[in-house]
């Protein structure tokens, strides 16, 4: 059986670089050697690409030391890796699996350049891939299909930079205490502060503003955090829900990948008709956002009143050692390398579909 060529795209120029060769990592090892050839591809964070990388190497990759190829991809069909060097194509890919999370990976950038390429990808297109990462446009759209979510403001750098007692003045009177901060287009809890009064309202802003020039201000609740993946493109399914209990006082970056104590509870304790309710959102917010191959949905669930809030939806979600995105596939009866192979083939049916288009009207 000839091997299909999978470009493992990793790295990138975000503040979730370090998570991206984490989920690399995992992936890498959990495809099927037997079906593909895996050239993984890092981009270092002074957006340089190399390639190959070795399988091992990828948890640690730096490009100090590095020894192999400083490489590119033509927005032309059927390129494939041109070494630099050498300026002679290294490997035609069949398919690219990109696993960078954050700005320049994440947020419909690289999904342009892949589009020109010609190459089937992994996961959302541009669409899908822009407003997935910006959160206030992701809640505009919420708000337009009537998907329940907390209240919300957002505001930009340069107001906080000039203004910034009249900016927390302004958001008092919107929202009420707690607040939760958070840079809007960035993930994996980079730069999200939780805000009690207005000495940390002020704190939290400048902090989240280092990490983007819009941020967005959540009014916060006493909330059970649920997380729902899903898989599929027009015709989507959804896992079983799954709960998220932070060793700290929110599931913030170091309550994710650092500290090692939060708590993940599959399936969550949950009535049938919450778990249904949860499923549609999850699916609804999907195809909201004109998701395909994968997304995680995330919720909050009022704990006085039990409603049901979408938080976010994250359209590159993590493939590390505790992302929730495979463990809740896994206890939904699909394995990681099967998995793997299903979003595979996702993005080949995505991309047959696409060429389907007349390009030319004469």
């Amino acid at each position: 059986m000839t091997r299909l060529n999978v470009g493992l795209l990793f790295g990138g120029r975000s503040g979730e670089h370090e998570v991206s060769l984490k989920s690399a990592f995992s992936i890498a090892n959990a495809l099927n050697k037997e079906k593909y050839n895996i050239i993984p591809i890092a981009i270092a964070k002074n957006g340089k690409w190399y390639a190959p990388i070795n399988i091992e190497d990828i948890k640690e990759f730096s490009p100090e030391g590095y020894l192999g190829n400083e490489v590119t991809i033509l927005p032309q069909p059927n390129t494939g890796l041109i070494n630099l060097a050498k300026n002679t194509s290294i490997v035609i890919l069949d398919v690219i699996f990109p696993i960078i999370h954050g700005t320049n990976g994440e947020d419909g950038t690289l999904q342009g350049l892949l589009e020109m390429t010609g190459i089937p990808y992994v996961g959302a297109g541009v669409l899908g891939s822009a407003v997935g990462m910006d959160k206030v446009i992701m809640k505009k759209i919420f708000a337009y299909t009537n998907l329940p979510q907390v209240k919300f403001s957002y505001i930009f750098r340069s107001q906080i930079q000039r203004e910034l007692k009249e900016v927390t003045n302004k958001l008092v009177s919107e929202l009420n205490f707690p607040m939760f901060v958070k840079p809007a287009n960035l993930g994996s809890s980079v730069g999200i502060s939780k805000a009690n009064n207005i000495d940390s309202l002020q704190n939290a802003l400048i902090e989240a503003a280092k990490y983007d020039s819009k941020i967005i201000i959540e009014e916060g609740i006493e909330v059970r955090e649920i997380e729902i993946s899903v898989l599929g493109n027009e015709n989507p399914q959804a896992s079983i829900p799954g709960e998220i209990i932070p060793c700290n006082e929110f599931y913030d970056y170091n309550a994710k990948y650092i500290d090692d104590k939060s708590v993940l509870k599959i399936p969550a304790q949950l009535d049938e008709i919450m778990v249904a309710n949860l499923k549609k959102l999850a699916v609804d917010a999907y195809l909201a956002l004109d998701c395909a191959g994968l997304a995680r949905i995330d919720f909050f669930i009022c704990k006085k009143t039990g409603q049901i809030f979408i938080n976010e939806v994250n359209t590159l979600p993590g493939f590390t050692s505790i992302s929730m995105y495979p463990k809740l596939w896994e206890h939904s009866g699909i394995k990681m390398e099967d998995l793997l192979d299903k979003l595979i083939d996702l993005a080949f049916d995505k991309f047959k579909d696409k060429v389907k288009n007349k390009t030319d009207y004469l």
